[in-house]
């Protein structure tokens, strides 16, 4: 959303945990996935963190955040720790505007293949990577 300070807008339905949790906490760590860790990836999101400690079930590797009190998703290729930045559009929009405290990024592969979640059970990756030279 912003470059300067660095922001990031993300939808959080009220009836997912992590919304609580974020809410109380006003910090989480934004993981982005690799498409080896899909079937995980579905896995996690097809359970309620409420009942169930994702951590232990699907033994998932973790780091203390360095600015923020959250966890670090240890197989993930990059780590986003993220501040509440503007709340105001949670209560109508559920709607949370973070500012990436910092950011961890793996050097390699240059190139990975990420995922999205585009709702309904459908994902995309990351596809094919191209430059195109800025024209300043």
């Amino acid at each position: 959303m912003e470059f300067t300070p660095s922001l990031i807008g993300s939808m959080i339905s009220d009836s997912n945990h992590s919304f609580e949790l974020i809410k109380k906490s006003r910090v989480c760590v934004i993981n982005l996935p690799t498409v080896e860790l899909s079937h995980t990836v579905v896995e996690i999101g097809s359970c309620s963190g409420l009942n169930t400690d994702k951590f232990e079930k699907f033994d998932l590797k973790t780091e203390k955040g360095h600015k923020i009190n959250a966890p670090l998703l240890v197989n993930c290729y990059a780590n986003f720790e993220c501040q509440l930045y503007d709340s105001k559009l949670v209560k109508d929009y559920k709607f949370c505007i973070f500012e990436i405290v910092k950011a961890h990024v793996a050097t390699s592969p240059k190139y990975p293949k990420t995922i999205q979640y585009r709702g309904n059970s459908h994902f995309i990756d990351s596809g094919r990577n191209f430059k195109i030279p800025s024209l300043k």
